[in-house]
């Protein structure tokens, strides 16, 4: 499993690195495009449409994509849209987690489909959109993500008492995720207050433009914010899959699982922080 693990990263990193520091946007769209589209399939296997009808949901969220793509979207998109994403994760996922598995199964596929395929696009558009902005935003969104998983499992580990979500992910505590809050909140300081200003970066990391906009009272709540919604977005596809009666979302990844597996936690974090990262505090 190890090993199968440690050439899948490699791969990955082959391909994404490459991408990730080209000259344009593009690749890296493009790469990420064929990766939210495999999640797409998987979304639609968890979600009572295995076999070609799965295949087609993936084609759906592609060529959602597409068409926001030829919509010059990549590069100038509606605010709007980062909302309503911030209105489909805060009350869609607060239901979901609140009514679990079982509540979650009980809706008509079309509507969790739907659901799905939607959340998919808008994740990919602001994915894409932040690597336009610059790679410095970019990888800074992702570390926030990182952090808040890292500093969950290991605080956690040491502190955990209290079950967040026992019916959803027995192995998660709410002492994991004010770990993972502080964990955010160390990273959001050290980022904004050295990297951003001492390493030459190509654009204001997220940390340096919610202080910078918001100020710091708001700029930490915010940051308190999202890494509460990695969280969300970790449990909402722990809720899908157990719904399924499901271990990973696939197999596309040798020991890492599926796709979605790989990617919940960055599904909700990307639009927020494009929603969050366009406000302007008082002058």
């Amino acid at each position: 499993m190890l090993k199968q693990r440690v050439i899948t990263a490699v791969v990955l990193l082959a391909l994404l690195l490459p991408a990730l520091f080209a000259g344009s946007a593009w690749p890296f769209a493009l790469l990420t495009l064929a990766l939210i589209g495999a999640a797409g399939w998987e979304w639609g296997r968890l979600n009572g449409q295995p076999g070609w009808p799965a295949l087609a949901i993936g084609a759906v969220v592609v060529g959602l994509c597409l068409g926001s793509m030829a919509a010059g979207w990549l590069v100038a998109p509606p605010d709007l849209l980062w909302w309503l994403s911030a209105l489909l994760w805060v009350l869609g996922g607060t239901w979901a987690i609140r009514h679990g598995p079982d509540g979650w199964s009980r809706h008509g596929v079309a509507w969790r489909q739907g659901v799905g395929v939607l959340a998919l696009a808008l994740a990919w558009l602001a994915l894409s959109h932040a690597r336009s902005i610059g790679i410095n935003f970019l990888l800074s969104v992702f570390c926030l993500v990182w952090m808040a998983d890292i500093a969950a499992y290991f605080g956690g580990r040491a502190f955990g008492r209290r079950k967040l979500a026992p019916a959803i992910s027995p192995g998660k505590s709410w002492e994991g995720v004010w770990s993972g809050m502080a964990g955010v909140l160390l990273l959001g300081f050290v980022w904004a207050g050295l990297i951003d200003p001492g390493l030459g970066v190509d654009s204001k990391s997220l940390f340096g433009l919610l202080f910078e906009r918001l100020g710091a009272p708001a700029g930490v709540l915010a940051l308190l914010f999202l890494s509460a919604m990695s969280v969300v977005g970790d449990l909402v596809e722990s809720l899908v899959k157990r719904s399924a009666g499901a271990k990973d979302s696939s197999g596309l990844l040798p020991g890492h699982g599926g796709v979605l597996d790989r990617v919940d936690a960055l599904l909700p974090v990307f639009p927020l922080a494009l929603a969050l990262s366009s406000l302007r505090g008082p002058t």
